[in-house]
């Protein structure tokens, strides 16, 4: 489905026109076609394909989407992928943007669901200085605004980290608490897979040796590149804090489960010293003196009780119990 099509002339909006009227623009100095696509069939795409001469593996990833985000070059064009990674109810959704540039043109396809880039058509339209950098500009508004909604991503996943590091200590809550690591985990790697191949991109388009298309926009870029690494940081950040976690939550585990063998072996002793003493003397031996005497029973009673008190208080103070 077209979303836009628009003809920009020295970074101003010259005006709207039809898939038909694309060829007509071509190749005319200070001038750019801008045509945005979402989740376009394939007859769409073989349109598309053909005005613009781009290339069929190119299109090929384009259309089938779950791709690795990466920048191709093909002769003078450009061909970038971008994972959007948005959060909307505690779950990650993603979606895929492509990007085709050439001389006099850019097509931006989105798949999946995902937030739409009205703001960055609005935006680049407000700053027609830089917009009349042609195509380059507009490859650096849509990398730039998908980069920047990664930082609330970031932000989400660090207030989940600090909740469940709150709920780490709480009794009886290591299994949820685990669960919540693990999903957190998955998600900060889903990041760190859509904005790290990100890394190489912009490094290339703010380099020493950059595509002939991004030679006056190569200072946005390295923008771009420093965000990048400050996701980076971040990610990894979260990402050893998560395992530190999940370490210390096993532990916890494991400390509880020592608390409760301790407690049964508190009770085990004190049960085995009453055993021992009533099978000693219920063994009935003709020559057990203890058996003739009066007070037999009432100090057998008592010795026994008395040595399980005794066990009692030392596993009480010794925090057994």
């Amino acid at each position: 489905m077209i979303i836009n099509c628009a003809v920009y002339e020295k970074g101003r909006r010259l005006q709207d026109i039809q898939i038909e009227e694309v060829g007509d623009y071509l190749g005319q100095t200070d001038r750019f076609v801008w045509v945005a696509l979402h989740e376009p069939d394939e007859a769409e795409m073989a349109r598309f394909q053909e005005v613009f001469s781009l290339h069929e593996l190119a299109v090929e990833d384009a259309l089938n989407g779950h791709q690795r985000p990466k920048l191709e070059e093909y002769g003078e064009a450009l061909f970038v992928i971008m994972n959007m990674i948005t959060m909307r109810d505690d779950q990650l959704e993603t979606g895929q943007v492509a990007v085709f540039a050439g001389p006099g043109y850019v097509l931006s396809v989105r798949l999946h669901p995902g937030q739409g880039f009205t703001e960055v058509r609005q935006r680049c339209e407000s700053e027609p200085k830089l917009l009349k950098h042609g195509p380059a500009f507009v490859i650096y508004a849509l990398m730039d605004t998908i980069v920047d909604r990664y930082f609330p991503v970031i932000e989400s996943l660090q207030a989940e980290l600090e909740s469940i590091e709150d709920e780490i200590f709480v009794k009886g809550s290591a299994r949820q608490s685990l669960e919540r690591l693990y999903k957190l985990k998955r998600q900060t790697m889903k990041l760190k897979h859509a904005a790290m191949p990100l890394v190489e991109a912009a490094g290339h388009l703010s380099g020493v040796r950059v595509p002939v298309l991004c030679n006056k926009t190569r200072e946005y870029f390295r923008d771009v590149y420093d965000h990048l690494h400050r996701i980076e940081s971040a990610v990894d950040t979260i990402r050893e804090m998560t395992i530190t976690a999940i370490q210390v939550n096993l532990s916890m585990v494991a400390i509880d489960e020592g608390e409760v063998h301790k407690r049964l072996a508190a009770w085990a002793a004190i049960f085995a010293v009453a055993t021992i003493l009533a099978g000693i003397w219920g063994m009935n031996f003709t020559h057990m003196p203890e058996l003739d005497w009066r007070l037999g029973y009432p100090l057998a009673l008592l010795v026994m009780g008395g040595a399980c008190g005794w066990l009692y208080q030392r596993f009480r103070r010794a925090g057994w119990l």
